[in-house]
Formats: structure tokens, C-alpha cells, sequence
């Protein structure tokens, strides 16, 4: 199967034999924030266009279509756009934690990259805790919300913080025990494991309907995390403006704004690494020839087809479900997601005991 694998034993044997140990060390974790930042940029400019074509297309309208052919270019217009406006800090605020929040947020993000497998061998950290690692990273995302929230000196960007805290905190609990239970049935907290674990067939399909149902409530609760609609309280431009970010402009607004859209792809790298087998081909059982074909198709498309598969279903509720209230939101988790959850992951215990799965 053709891989990263190559190019970056490439890189580093040349590294090796012209610089020693610690310069090769530093220099390839230069390489790798490089790539990590420059992987952020086109995430970014490709995920607006891409919703904004998404709404065009459900709303059966053209969306953009001035910038560049057929609108391409818009996103680059939009960033140019957020350089060239000046960043405003109001008077009343707390300046040293209002610029730090906005950094808070993309360094959680950048964070999150370190144990994703992109394709075979291809993987900035393989850990052995991997999992454990994204779940306990992604917590400290809502505190850079938080700060922002209460650093603005604004009753409404305060009122954003706390919901979105609240949801945050809430959802967590639901998207926790769906992830255990592929590790559940996996064994494993390592990636790279819980995607060869899926070579003969992905966990969505072997593991019955408890990892269908497990499946069906991470993609909600992640959608309520990266507060997405319809679960966007927290940004309600009816009710609170803008939500947290009210007093944000120029690039401090951008560094949210592109922090929203990667931890998009973040939780649904994850959703297609457990689920979906990552950057494993489509197999069934012991079907050599079909396997085969399957193989010839690179991992890297396999990942982030998959990726950009679950990221359109998200940008397809945004389109299609309504705004919930608050209380609507929390009796959601608390009443009815939770409670599934828990009942879930004892069923897929019994079935991971019992070994009644493909």
C-alpha cells in the first residue's frame, strides 16, 4: 500500500547523516510545526469554502461565485480581508488574558494533531495512550472560551462563555463513552492499533448495532463540542450577538474562527480513525481479490475521505435542524444521550466478553 512511509524515512536518514542527534531532533520538530501550521492554513481556506458551497448547494442557491472561478477564491478573499482589519481590545477588558485566550485555543488544536495516523505510518506521536491523550487535550479547549468569555468585559460574551461551558463539560461525557467503546472492543488505547484491529472489516460494521448507536451519539456530541449548529448557543447571533467572541476583530476573531473549523476535522478524524477504520481500506473478511483493489487505493485519500465524509454530515445539520434552546440542549445530554450511552457501552462490554462481534 503506498504511503507517507517513504518520504519520511527520506527526510530523516538525510537529516541523519548530515547534522547529529539533537540537531536532527530539533530540526524535524521544526518540519513538523511547519507542516502542522501549514496544514491549518489550507484546512481553513478549503473547510469555509466548503461550507459555504455545502448551505448553497442544501439551500439550492450558488453561494459564492465572484472570487475567482466559481467562487474558489473566496476563502482567500475573507483572509485577506481579517489581515488587513485592525485587532481592537476594548478598555475595560483584561488584555493580557484577552490575547492569550485566542492562542489558547489554536495551541489546543495544534495539540490534537500529535497522535493522528494521516495514513500508513504516517503519524506525528504514536503513543500508546493516544486516545486517552486527545480526550484529556480536548477538555482544556473550553477554558480558552471561558477566558475569553470573561476577559471581554462584556455581559454577553460572559453569558456565551458559560453556555458554552456547560455544553461543553455536558457533551464530554457522551463523546468519552462512545470513544470507549471501540476501545472496549479494540483493547487498546494506541491508534495504530485500533486501526489494524479494522483490517477485516471496519468497527461500525463488526461491532453490531451498540458501536452503530455509539457511533450515531459521538457524532452529535462532537458536534455539540465544536458548538455547531443546531447546537450553537453559544454563538447565538439572534440572542447574544456574537456570543464569546463579541469583542474579538481582525486576527484575534481569525485564530477562533480557524480554531472552530480544525477542531471540526479534529473530532471527525477521530470519529473516522475509531469508526471507520481511519486510513484502512474498505475489506470484508477473508475476499483476497477485493481486498486487493481496495489496497490500491492510497491511505492517505482512505483518511481523509472518510474525514471530509463525517465533516459534510456536520455542515448537513447545520442546514437542516433548527437552533435549540438551552434547556432543550442540556435535557438532550443529560436525559436522553447519557443514559443511552451508559446502557451502550454495558451491552458492548457483554458483546467484547463475549466476543459476539464480526
Amino acid at each position: 500500500m503506498w504511503s507517507f512511509h517513504n518520504i519520511a524515512n527520506f527526510v530523516n536518514d538525510w537529516l541523519s547523516q548530515t547534522f547529529n542527534p539533537t540537531l536532527v531532533t530539533i530540526i524535524e520538530m521544526v518540519i513538523v510545526g511547519v507542516c502542522v501550521i501549514g496544514l491549518f492554513a489550507v484546512l481553513g481556506l478549503v473547510l469555509v469554502i466548503m461550507e459555504r458551497k455545502v448551505s448553497a448547494w442544501i439551500q439550492i442557491r450558488l453561494g459564492p461565485n465572484r472570487v475567482g472561478p466559481k467562487g474558489m477564491f473566496q476563502s482567500l478573499a475573507d483572509t485577506l480581508k481579517l489581515l488587513v482589519k485592525e485587532g481592537m481590545t476594548p478598555s475595560g477588558a483584561d488584555k493580557f488574558l484577552f490575547n492569550l485566550a485566542p492562542y489558547i485555543a489554536m495551541m489546543v488544536a495544534m495539540l490534537l494533531m500529535a497522535p493522528l495516523a494521516f495514513a500508513k505510518n504516517f503519524q506525528m506521536w504514536d503513543m500508546n495512550i493516544g486516545v486517552l491523550y486527545i480526550t484529556a487535550i480536548s477538555s482544556v479547549s473550553v477554558i480558552s472560551v471561558l477566558i475569553a468569555g470573561w476577559s471581554s468585559n462584556n455581559k454577553y460574551s460572559l453569558m456565551g462563555a458559560m453556555r458554552a461551558g456547560a455544553q461543553i463539560v455536558s457533551y464530554e461525557l457522551s463523546a468519552g463513552l462512545s470513544i470507549l467503546s471501540v476501545i472496549v472492543l479494540t483493547g487498546s488505547l494506541n491508534i495504530n492499533k485500533i486501526v489494524l484491529s479494522q483490517a477485516d472489516g471496519w468497527w461500525i460494521f463488526k461491532g453490531h448495532i451498540p458501536v452503530i448507536i455509539a457511533f450515531v451519539i459521538f457524532i452529535i456530541a462532537v458536534t455539540a463540542e465544536t458548538n455547531r449548529a443546531p447546537f450553537d448557543l453559544a454563538e447565538a447571533e439572534s440572542e447574544l450577538t456574537a456570543g464569546f467572541h463579541t469583542e474579538y476583530s481582525g486576527m484575534k476573531f481569525a485564530l477562533f474562527f480557524l480554531a472552530e473549523y480544525v477542531n471540526v476535522f479534529i473530532v471527525c478524524a477521530i470519529g473516522a480513525t475509531l469508526f471507520l477504520g481511519g486510513w484502512m481500506p474498505f475489506h470484508i473478511g477473508n475476499w483476497q481479490g477485493f481486498n486487493h483493489v481496495m489496497d490500491f487505493i492510497p491511505s492517505s485519500i482512505w483518511f481523509f475521505g472518510k474525514t471530509f465524509f463525517l465533516i459534510f454530515l456536520i455542515m448537513w445539520f447545520r442546514w437542516t435542524f433548527p437552533r435549540l434552546r438551552i434547556d432543550q440542549l442540556l435535557n438532550l445530554e443529560w436525559k436522553y444521550l447519557l443514559p443511552i450511552s451508559m446502557f451502550n457501552i454495558l451491552l458492548i462490554t457483554a458483546m467484547a466478553i463475549g466476543g459476539w462481534y464480526f
